[in-house]
């Protein structure tokens, strides 16, 4: 099946349809400097390619009408007049299409020349931004041409009124000034704001980005969730670096979708060269970037999650909080006026979508270096934790329940990590194997053989007489192996460390991960309950990649001759199936009782996870992201069947995780009921079950 593709024919509400997802486009025309013919005709050309991608908005660089590099030329009567009507072409090409443009022109006003940027859509001029930062240094003397945009922020610039058109009449209401420009009235001011559908953007121009406190940072609070800039950057030696990095964090800090498009070949190489550089970010992270010093055209596409941006908002309460000088962020709104320039482009984001949905979104990744950087601040943060649990509560040693598997594994190469940071032997860890009915030898020699090669003390205990004596004392048929005959195996081990740790004057660490939590899928005071647990904000598929990263980086010296290193163990337990090992083996001995066939794969479980409590997506809208993520590994039956049962498990056993042990905070999601997730334990799964029903049919 196409992936997502039976959603949009399920679902025809608007809202369903879009998810909350707003296509942008940055252009960067070729250009010839005050040619306005030949850059009007370059502007229309990469219009109708934003249009036949079914772009909402499409953004040109900073004086892409003129050129920016036309220096004393901007003092031509000649070149304002075409410039001007340039523009007005350029509003009639928009006539019946449903993009907006923002592209930079000069503009007369009242005597004064300014750098803006004039907003377009289907034939209208709906709004022009003027430059308020004008930079006069270095390469840089744009106030020897241009007035500052700071002009219209004073009432007593303006025509004390709003120029509004309601389809019958003019009206004024606010305090921007009116302009007639390109033919057409309309209002001029560095504090406006447009609305596209659900999407709302706001307009800086270059130099206003470079500034201490951008405009951005003033639009973004008052409603902005898309930051527009128009640029014309220069390059010299490790620029592009800096504007990166600013760009990035400036869409980071301000939660927005940040679409960036400057000036590119054919502006003047006299004493600079413009390399065209087009981006669009969001919240941080880079969705598109095109390649610099292209001859030609250049064009980039990137779909914003404006319903992402609007949650994340919404939960981070700074995000609207006061200003230094005491003006809250209500106050700066009441600045801005609004233009609502009405719905967005149809888009089928189901046939093409511009933004990557990661897989694996727990993962660290980039170059080996920052994925290697990454795993060492994990493990740093888990054995800082532990360490300062150890000390402060002064106890002698830890106690740890080692079955082979991942999770005890990770748990502890942690411990050993913490041990050494105090200076205490590792001898005084305690691992306890303790052997089951369903243990198999792999995993029993891992286990033993692992802790013999981190010089921890290894003791075995078995659980098996202790289960077969409580199955006696409660009448439970061993052959009934259902969840009495698991969950006494798992109760049974987790008496047996705290017992020992009592004796030991010790910890009881705890091995759960946070898939497990959010499933449930942990024995309730058994393998749920610890004194620490090191891995609750650590998903499985991060797991896995841990242990992994420790064999090669840390836990990699050579053995004793005729013995396995502790690097080789570890690479054998991220191979191994994931079970709990509480029903019997198979006929060879091997296991037969492989989690994932039960609940699912984990890292379908860990997408669902992250994309549900990281952004609060609808159970629709993973779904369409999972069959754009996994599209090469599983169908849309698959991921449907397991997202139901992820959403079934998450809310019915909320009760497990309302009294879950502490334990250090890793990711940006956590279930810790002192911390990130406050849920009651009765709460109904009937709205994200019923919204499941129908899907992939």
């Amino acid at each position: 099946m196409k992936a997502g593709m039976t959603i949009l024919q399920t679902h025809n509400n608007q809202l369903e349809m879009d998810y909350g997802l707003f296509r942008v486009a940055a252009a960067v025309p070729r250009v010839k400097v005050a040619d306005v013919a030949f850059n009007c005709g370059s502007i229309c050309r990469l219009i109708s390619q934003a249009e036949e991608k079914q772009a909402s908005l499409v953004v040109f660089p900073e004086l892409s009408v003129t050129g920016y590099s036309c220096l004393d030329l901007f003092g031509q009567d000649l070149l304002l007049t075409k410039s001007e009507e340039a523009v007005a072409a350029i509003a009639d090409y928009t006539r019946g299409k449903q993009v907006t443009v923002v592209v930079g022109t000069p503009v007369r006003f009242r005597g004064r020349l300014y750098n803006c940027a004039a907003v377009i859509r289907n034939g209208g001029i709906k709004g022009i931004v003027p430059k308020i930062y004008l930079p006069t240094y270095a390469e840089f003397d744009e106030g020897r041409w241009f007035a500052s945009g700071s002009d219209f922020l004073s009432e007593a610039n303006t025509t004390c009124g709003r120029f509004v058109d309601d389809g019958k009449n003019f009206y004024r209401d606010g305090f921007d000034a009116i302009i007639r420009f390109a033919g057409q009235r309309c209002n001029i001011s560095p504090n406006l704001l447009f609305t596209i559908g659900r999407a709302t953007f706001g307009i800086e121009i270059c130099e206003d980005f470079w500034t201490p406190i951008p405009p951005s940072s003033f639009l973004a609070p008052s409603g902005a969730q898309v930051i527009v800039n128009i640029s014309a950057s220069n390059e010299v030696m490790n620029k592009d670096r800096q504007r990166r990095e600013l760009i990035s964090n400036q869409s980071g800090r301000t939660v927005t979708g940040y679409v960036y498009c400057s000036a590119g070949f054919g502006e003047s190489t006299m004493d600079t060269v413009y390399g065209g550089s087009a981006m669009v970010c969001e919240d941080g992270c880079i969705l598109a970037e095109n390649e610099r010093f292209q001859m030609e055209d250049s064009f980039i596409l990137a779909d914003l999650d404006i319903q992402k941006l609007n949650l994340l908002r919404q939960k981070k309460n700074s995000f609207r909080g006061m200003a230094p000088d005491g003006t809250s962020a209500c106050e700066y709104s009441n600045l801005y006026s609004r233009f609502d320039l009405g719905k967005a482009a149809p888009t089928d984001f189901a046939s093409e979508l511009f933004r990557k949905v990661e897989a694996h979104p727990f993962l660290p990744s980039g170059d080996p270096a920052e994925v290697s950087r990454c795993c060492k601040e994990i493990l740093s943060i888990q054995s800082t934790g532990l360490a300062t649990r150890i000390g402060h509560i002064g106890c002698k040693t830890a106690v740890i329940g080692i079955s082979g598997g991942l999770d005890s594994t990770l748990a502890l190469l942690v411990t050993c990590m913490a041990f050494d940071r105090l200076g205490l032997p590792r001898k005084d860890i305690i691992g306890i194997t303790m052997p089951g009915l369903g243990t198999t030898s792999r995993t029993k020699s891992n286990a033993v053989d692992l802790m013999d090669a981190l010089g921890v003390t290894s003791r075995e205990i078995s659980v098996v007489p202790a289960v077969e004596q409580h199955f006696k004392d409660i009448g439970h048929d061993p052959k009934v192996m259902d969840s009495t005959y698991e969950n006494a195996q798992a109760r049974e081990r987790t008496q047996i460390l705290m017992d020992t740790a009592n004796q030991e004057n010790g910890l009881v660490v705890g091995t759960g991960d946070l898939s497990e939590l959010a499933l449930g899928w942990c024995t309730y005071n058994g393998d749920h309950m610890s004194m620490y647990g090191v891995n609750a904000s650590v998903p499985k598929t991060l797991i896995r990649h841990l242990v992994r990263w420790a064999a090669e980086n840390v836990f990699n010296q050579p053995a004793e001759k005729g013995s396995r290193t502790a690097s080789d163990i570890l690479i054998d337990i991220t191979e191994t199936p994931i079970s709990p090992e509480l029903m019997p083996a198979d006929s060879k001995g091997r296991i037969k009782q492989k989690t994932e066939d039960i609940i699912g794969p984990y890292e379908l479980h860990d997408f669902f996870i992250y994309n549900f409590m990281r952004y609060g997506y609808s159970p629709s809208k993973i779904y369409f992201f999972a069959c754009r993520a996994f599209k090469d590994s599983y169908d849309g039956e698959t991921i449907l069947k397991w997202l139901k049962k992820f959403c079934w498990r998450f809310f019915t056993q909320q009760f497990k995780r309302s009294c879950m042990p502490d334990g250090p905070k890793i990711s940006e999601v956590s279930f810790s009921p002192r911390g990130d997730f406050r849920m009651v334990s009765d709460a109904q799964v009937h709205l994200w079950m019923d919204e499941l029903e129908g899907l992939g049919s």
